[in-house]
């Protein structure tokens, strides 16, 4: 019996179940959800209006307006550039601003606002200068009345003063004015450098025999941005600063910034103790130091008021000279006349200037100063590789810490008197473009100085033809010579050094 057509026609379109070599395999999606678009849509346009009508086109319009475009990013309002200042203006500005009205004192116009204070600034000064005043032991009489004439410092004191405590605060109109933030972040670029450099002076003095390295720790532990709040709490600033918060309740991101800032701006000390034990180095090996220190640091340790009220005789050898014993040991007299002296110390001496026009009243004065200016120059150029094992104080490393503290403070005040108009970061900013390590190296290779640097035997080799292991050593000897340019002749040499001789600002033409 023959079968039913439906059943054959079943039969004949079925799919046989072969299984197919699948290059691609298969990969099942699971849909969890289906996003639908809400949206309503446009209104018909009625047929009677024709395809240019106006009304039609603001329809079309009014619907392309809601759909999202994707964010642009928009220039920041710094670099959108703004019509310059009419001449009338701009002369008013100038006439006006504070900055101009001292020509004596160049570095302490360049630290005043640019504009006059205005009524709110000179509210909190009425309000709370006093109690700043009392707390950091400066006279409570207005500074206005202090000294004669107006190119005494002492009478622009009170604005520094004000400036330091206007840390940017989102939540007062008061620290938002242009000349009252830049103010304020100018005092903290250049108080930093100056704190750096007083710790690095009171350090080599307090601990003559002692390597940079735990000097440095110290400095880090009284002047870190974590202890600065509670130093500000011991002088009873804290008030100042937060007016409206407790210190202690705040959390580490919200009371750090302005601590430090306000702390560097103040320039000052409080209360700090240099023998605390949070203030201790890290334990490490030190090397036995059997040469002499000087008179002045075997008797006892300095302390900080030691170092602080100490004036030089007027018939002093060097600007600093303590400093300059606390650097260059005495045993460093062994090494007159050796080869270096007779051979590298002129042509070094030449290259730098050295020695500078002095008006001493006795002839003695002056060839003792140029005798131990040659010791302290080969103390520049002597590597730690040669005899810091035997004698650790005979290498450049001391010398070479107060180099990096008085070209950073140097730099500072050169940008500040330089950029009126300069807000802190962007002077923090280029300053450290300028004093990066690698350029204050090539600085000291461009006068071919490197020649003359004093390496040990047994790593002579490698310094000399590895330049990955040279030019740190040579940054470190162009540090060293700010240092004894500093220690000798004081910070104007080490102006000149930097400026003239080195051209760290890159503005001397050059040689084709």
């Amino acid at each position: 019996m023959a079968p039913p057509a439906m059943a054959f026609q079943a039969l004949t379109l079925t799919p046989l179940p072969l299984s197919l070599p699948n290059s691609r395999r298969r990969v099942r999606v699971r849909v969890l959800a289906v996003a639908a678009d809400q949206t309503p849509p446009p209104p018909p346009v009625p047929s009677s209006e024709p395809a240019n009508s106006p009304r039609r086109l603001l329809r079309e319009l009014a619907q392309r307006k809601k759909a999202v475009s994707p964010k642009k990013k928009h220039p920041p309002r710094r670099f959108i550039l703004k019509p310059p200042l009419d001449d009338e203006r701009l002369t008013r500005r100038f006439l006006s601003s504070p900055q101009l009205s001292l020509k004596a004192l160049p570095l302490l116009s360049s630290c005043l606002p640019s504009a006059p204070l205005s009524t709110a600034d000179r509210t909190w000064v009425d309000e709370y200068l006093l109690e700043a005043k009392q707390a950091l032991g400066y006279p409570l009489a207005p500074s206005e009345t202090l000294g004669e004439g107006d190119d005494c410092p002492a009478r622009h004191f009170d604005v520094p003063l004000y400036l330091a405590f206007q840390h940017l605060d989102p939540s007062c109109e008061r620290t938002r004015p242009r000349h009252v933030r830049n103010g304020h972040s100018r005092l903290w670029f250049l108080g930093q450098y100056v704190l750096e450099l007083a710790f690095c002076e009171f350090f080599l003095q307090r601990y003559p025999r002692e390597s940079p390295g735990p000097m440095r720790e110290r400095a880090f532990a009284l002047i870190g941005k974590k202890v600065l709040p509670k130093w500000l709490k011991a002088a009873s600033l804290h008030n100042l600063v937060f007016p409206y918060d407790d210190l202690d309740k705040m959390i580490r991101k919200d009371r750090e910034p302005p601590s430090k800032a306000v702390f560097w701006a103040l320039f000052g000390a409080f209360g700090m103790d240099p023998d605390d034990e949070s203030c201790q180095p890290k334990l490490r090996r030190q090397l036995e130091d059997v040469d002499y220190v000087s008179v002045e640091f075997e008797k006892r340790q300095l302390t900080w008021q030691d170092v602080a009220a100490y004036r030089p005789p007027p018939d002093a050898l060097f600007a600093h000279p303590r400093l300059f014993r606390a650097c260059v040991p005495p045993g460093m007299h062994r090494f007159r006349g050796n080869i270096w002296d007779f051979d590298s110390r002129p042509k070094v001496m030449d290259t730098l200037g050295y020695p500078l026009p002095m008006n001493d009243r006795i002839p003695e004065i002056t060839e003792a100063r140029n005798i131990e200016l040659g010791l302290g120059l080969q103390l520049c150029f002597l590597h730690p590789s040669k005899h810091k094992f035997e004698h650790p104080r005979f290498c450049f490393e001391r010398l070479e810490y107060v180099g990096q503290k008085i070209q950073d403070l140097v730099l500072a005040e050169r940008l500040l008197m330089k950029h009126l108009d300069a807000p802190g970061r962007w002077l923090a900013e280029k300053h450290r473009r300028m004093l990066m390590n690698k350029y204050c190296g090539r600085y000291l290779r461009d006068k071919h100085l490197h020649h003359y640097v004093i390496y040990g035997e047994s790593v002579q080799d490698r310094f000399e033809h590895n330049r990955r292991l040279r030019n740190p050593s040579t940054t470190s000897v162009q540090q060293a010579l700010h240092g004894l340019a500093y220690c000798v002749y004081g910070k104007p040499d080490v102006r000149r050094l930097m400026f003239e001789v080195f051209d760290f600002e890159q503005v001397h033409p050059k040689a084709v």
